[in-house]
């Protein structure tokens, strides 16, 4: 039987855990949602499944859990910010907040953000822009690791480079959250560590042959990553992630041209407040229009029905709140001994599914 967990227990776990890493009280009390915010929404690989190398990170000093982001530059309008290795998700939350007050008196807010530890899951961050009726752009990439081999190479060069979009309408957002490459680092480490193959050959071998399996990625040479698109559309996947590139790295001004090797992230935040163009009404209408029509949209063979982005995540948070949220299993069995170390209880179970 599948266990289920009360979502702010384990928020309250994830606090105490960082806590206990010495993470300031502000910063842990951020993170620790967002993260479980992920489970909610079915992206197990960007949630708790995180908790224990960000931990590792703060115990070994790769990230810092006291302070605040420098700032390098700001505009009003256009600021940008050194981490110095700060949480990521605490910079990226607080980074998508002020972009969200000042979209109000500019129109729009871009932050730059250099040097920020890993943000975990970008989808997770959309709603605290799209609940004000605020459209938002957040990208990221990591100039210290690489995964993916440009299209028609075979060589590990840059990350798999998410973006992900927030749309409000009149009912639920559109949140889109996609990559520049087919597949994931994260899913690559858990179905190697499983002994478990890709659904497709998503990568290259390194002879830069197709290949389903995930150890490709850490063998000696390694393979890659396949661009979105793969082998037959992948200059798309790569025209993506090489925007992705210049707008987290090169706006920012620090990135793999300076020979990072600290893990972390490159970010890019833009809020757009719609009053400030055509009006909010007139967005929405557009907005809900095009949503509705989308749903309406007769299914393909073998479809149940048309969703829109975001749609199942947001469904899958709903019931999660409501009966508790299912975990991958082994992450819990990963922090007990932290856990343990910093006399701090498991969570328990509310229920058998």
């Amino acid at each position: 039987m599948t266990e289920l967990y009360d979502a702010s227990e384990l928020i309250g776990f994830a606090v105490a855990l960082l806590r206990a890493a010495d993470m300031e009280p502000k910063q842990a009390e951020v993170v620790a949602p967002l993260l479980v915010e992920a489970d909610l929404m079915g992206h197990t690989t960007h949630g708790l499944q995180l908790l224990g190398g960000y931990l590792g990170a703060l115990e070994e000093g790769g990230m810092r859990g006291q302070g605040e982001p420098e700032v390098v530059s700001d505009r009003g309008a256009v600021v940008v910010w050194d981490g110095h290795y700060l949480s990521g998700v605490w910079l990226t939350a607080r980074a998508i907040d002020l972009a969200v007050e000042r979209s109000g008196q500019y129109g729009s807010c871009t932050l730059s953000l250099r040097r920020s530890h890993h943000i975990a899951c970008l989808a997770a961050f959309l709603e605290r822009a799209t609940a004000r009726g605020r459209m938002i752009i957040l990208a990221s990439s990591d100039p210290a690791n690489s995964g993916v081999a440009p299209f028609g190479g075979r060589r590990q060069l840059y990350t798999p480079n998410p973006i992900a979009i927030g749309i409000p309408t009149e009912d639920e957002p559109v949140l889109i959250d996609i990559s520049a490459s087919i597949t994931t680092l994260g899913l690559c480490t858990r179905l190697n560590a499983e002994g478990r193959r890709l659904e497709h050959p998503w990568l290259l071998d390194a002879e830069g042959r197709p290949s389903d399996d995930p150890a490709v990625m850490f063998a000696e040479p390694a393979g890659s990553i396949q661009p979105t698109g793969g082998l037959d559309h992948g200059h798309k996947g790569y025209g993506l992630a090489l925007m992705i590139e210049a707008l987290t790295q090169g706006l920012s001004g620090f990135g793999r041209a300076d020979g990072v090797s600290e893990w972390g992230a490159a970010v890019y935040v833009q809020v757009l407040d719609p009053e400030a163009f055509a009006g909010q009404a007139p967005f929405m209408q557009q907005t809900t229009w095009l949503a509705q029509a989308c749903r309406a949209n007769p299914p393909a063979l073998g479809i149940a029905a048309v969703r829109l982005p975001g749609q199942r995540a947001l469904e899958r948070k709903r019931q999660a709140l409501a009966a508790g949220v299912e975990l991958y299993p082994g992450i819990l069995e990963s922090l007990s001994e932290r856990a343990d170390r910093a006399a701090i209880s498991l969570p328990r179970p509310i229920s058998p599914k």
